[in-house]
Order: structure tokens, then C-alpha cells, then sequence
């Protein structure tokens, strides 16, 4: 097996001191699962088993929840818009949420709101769907640099999208100011002074993905994960799932990696000062679903407590994931990852081809006896670019990497 070296960044977390959320409790997002349950055309999206991947890194089972099946929006996202809005409507209008249907709120609720959302692509297009299915109205900010095609589906699903000359977090503040201006209801995955229950109730939504993967790692007759890789852009969909997982397992019993890119790596700072810290400037990476620079002040505490390494690392590492994950060892299935998606999976796989590979290993306590469990969030959301990486060698390996 060829030998290569990947820029990675590892820092251990000198302030692992695990301990409970009541924010995202099994009952929480059980109340949350209940309403995704509801929708039309809900179904689990599938829980990928890798062995053969799994043995040639030396540890018993790596599990990917594929989310490029998620109600045809080829990416999570929507599990934490769509619920957010659901919350946020039985809130104006003193609904029960749990007898909440898009169907019938569209009946009786034909005076649409309009809710706005900045997004690199995949938040923006859930919070797009859940607006056309409820009958209301969506405007979507991108930041710059956002592709065409991320830009097409969300208008494609009716919302107005406009693209911005600004990064990630200064286009967030645009949307706020401009929703306080025409009175939109904001949903967004990041939280402020003044705005943390709509985060709160994204990150709940976020957490079916990981009850779902629970429920179908026992009913495959796999032992629980001894290991949980998450990507992270500000840190919502991290602080969620690990959340969740840590109340059903216990805190601190999941070996937690969070890994960034190293163009964004907010959380990976923060944890080597043990305070937020934010990055700015354009955070030029091909994972365009990461490129926040601002951790999440909702989901830092959790990280911060319970996750024992955060890893910094450069595009050609999720550029390598999303190669291993379509073009898998033997009979393990195919996952079409996306660029956000693939970065776990291309830590690990950067494991293995490193000639110090077994140092690695022993850092992140990664054993014979290791079961990972990745989280592939998105899909081919950008087509074209997808065939760059996979097809074309874009952000690829060269010999004495």
C-alpha cells in the first residue's frame, strides 16, 4: 500500500471534563423524531457498514449513515430546518406540536411568513423545502464563492436566494439585519446573545440522523461505536449529535473526534485556548458546508467538555474521504459523499496511508477492537464539482506527499 503524508493537525483536548446537556436529551430529540416520522416520504436513511475498509485500518467496524437519501435533498440539513419551523409556527400561532402537519397548517394558515436563513447551501435548501411545504415564503442568503448549483436548489424549491460579496458569518449578520427590517423569522443553526432557542431546536433536529443510526447498528447485530468522527462548521450538528449520543451512552464513553478545515477551524483554536475563537477572512475550502468561522455558543460548552480531539486539516484529506467512500475495498457498499460529507472518512483513510500510521492510531486511541461511527452529511450536491475531485484528481495525491 503506497505511503503518503496529508496535512493534519491533532490537538488533544486538555479540557475533556465530560458531563450531560439538557438540551438534547433522548426525550428532546425523540420529540423532534416524532415530527420527522409524520412527514410524507419519511423513511431512515441507510447505515453503510464498511469491514473490509475497517480491517485494512486495523479496527473491527467502520459505519457511515448516508445521508445523501434524506427526502431527496441529497443532504441532513432539513432535519433541523424543517423542525425549527414547525416550533417556531406552533409558537405564533399557539399550535400543539404534537399535532403539528405541514397539510394542515397550509389549510388553515394561507397568510404566508417568510423566514430567512444564511447557508452555504444545504441549511438554506431545507429551510427552502419546509417553506414550500408549509405554503410560506423563504429568502436564503449565500455567502461568496457560492456555486451556481448550490444557488439553483434552492430557488428551484421557490425561496429567493441572493449570493453576497461577504463571508459566511458577515452574510449571517447581513440576514439578521435585514430580517429585524422587514420582520422575517430568522432559522439559523448558530446562536447569538438574544437568539438561542431556534439554534436549540436545529440541533435537536439534527439528532434523528444519530437515534436512527443507533436503532440500525442493533438491529444489524453490531455492537455500539466505541468511536464518533464529526465534521463541523460552527459546530451545530456536532454539538447535537454527540449530545444526544452522549445522554444514551453516557458522557465521555464515545471517543469524540470533530475535525475542521484547516481554513475554518474555529473549534480546533478554540479548543487549544479553551475559549471561543473565531477565524475570519474568506475560508477558502472546498468543504463549503464547514467554512464558518464562528463556533456555535450552544454547542462549544458540549464540544469543549466531551470531545477528546478536535483535527484541523487541508481540503486533499475529504478530497481522499470522498475517493475511499466512492470507490470502496471488496464488497463494501459505495457513498456518494459530498465535500462536507467525506472528511471523517479521509481522516481515516489519510491514517492508513501515513508511514507513521500506527502512531496515529495510538493517539486517537483507534484499536483491533475500535468500532467508528462517520456521519456522511451530504451527497453530490454539487455535481460538478463531485466529478472534479473523484473523476478529474482536483485536490488529489501526488508521490512523496
Amino acid at each position: 500500500m503506497s505511503q503518503f503524508i496529508l496535512k493534519m493537525k491533532i490537538a488533544d483536548n486538555s479540557r475533556f471534563s465530560p458531563g450531560d446537556s439538557p438540551f438534547f436529551d433522548h426525550d428532546a430529540v425523540e420529540a423532534a423524531r416524532a415530527f420527522h416520522r409524520s412527514l410524507p416520504g419519511y423513511k431512515p436513511t441507510p447505515l453503510r457498514l464498511l469491514p473490509a475498509f475497517a480491517a485494512a485500518l486495523g479496527v473491527e467496524q467502520v459505519m457511515v449513515k448516508d445521508e445523501s437519501y434524506r427526502f431527496g435533498l441529497n443532504a441532513f440539513k432539513m432535519l433541523g430546518g424543517a423542525w425549527a419551523i414547525a416550533c417556531l409556527l406552533c409558537e405564533e400561532y399557539q399550535l400543539d406540536i404534537r399535532q403539528f402537519s405541514f397539510e394542515s397548517f397550509r389549510r388553515e394558515h394561507p397568510q404566508p411568513l417568510t423566514f430567512a436563513a444564511t447557508t452555504d447551501g444545504n441549511h438554506g435548501r431545507g429551510v427552502a423545502w419546509a417553506a414550500k411545504q408549509l405554503g410560506q415564503q423563504a429568502i436564503i442568503y449565500m455567502p461568496k464563492g457560492s456555486s451556481a448549483a448550490r444557488v439553483k436548489h434552492i430557488t428551484d424549491l421557490g425561496a429567493q436566494c441572493i449570493v453576497t460579496t461577504m463571508n459566511y458569518d458577515d452574510t449571517v449578520r447581513l440576514t439578521m439585519s435585514n430580517a429585524e427590517k422587514n420582520g422575517w423569522k430568522v432559522v439559523q443553526d448558530t446562536a447569538w446573545e438574544g437568539y438561542t432557542q431556534v439554534p436549540t431546536w436545529i440541533m435537536q433536529g439534527y439528532a434523528t440522523m444519530a437515534a436512527e443510526a443507533v436503532e440500525q447498528i442493533a438491529a444489524a447485530g453490531e455492537k455500539p461505536p466505541t468511536h464518533l468522527f464529526l465534521q463541523a462548521g460552527v459546530g451545530a450538528m456536532a454539538g447535537g449529535v454527540l449530545g444526544y449520543l452522549s445522554d444514551l451512552y453516557g458522557a465521555g464513553k464515545l471517543h469524540t473526534v470533530v475535525v475542521e478545515p484547516d481554513k475554518a477551524d474555529c473549534l480546533f483554536r478554540s479548543a487549544e485556548r479553551g475559549e471561543i475563537v473565531n477565524v475570519a477572512g474568506e475560508m477558502n475550502t472546498i468543504m463549503a458546508g464547514l467554512a464558518c468561522g464562528e463556533p456555535n455558543p450552544l454547542s462549544w460548552p458540549l464540544l469543549r467538555d466531551c470531545v477528546q480531539h478536535f483535527i484541523s486539516c487541508e481540503d486533499r484529506v475529504t478530497a481522499l474521504g470522498m475517493r475511499v467512500l466512492g470507490n470502496p475495498l471488496k464488497e463494501d457498499p459505495r457513498v456518494i459523499s459530498g465535500e462536507s460529507g467525506a472528511v471523517g472518512a479521509g481522516v481515516l483513510a489519510a491514517i492508513l496511508h501515513h508511514p507513521h500510521s500506527q502512531t496515529l492510531k495510538d493517539k486517537l486511541n483507534l484499536t483491533p477492537a475500535s468500532r467508528v461511527l462517520l456521519f456522511s452529511t451530504e451527497g453530490d450536491t454539487d455535481p460538478q464539482h463531485y466529478r472534479e475531485v473523484v473523476w478529474e484528481g482536483k485536490d488529489g495525491i501526488t508521490p512523496n506527499n
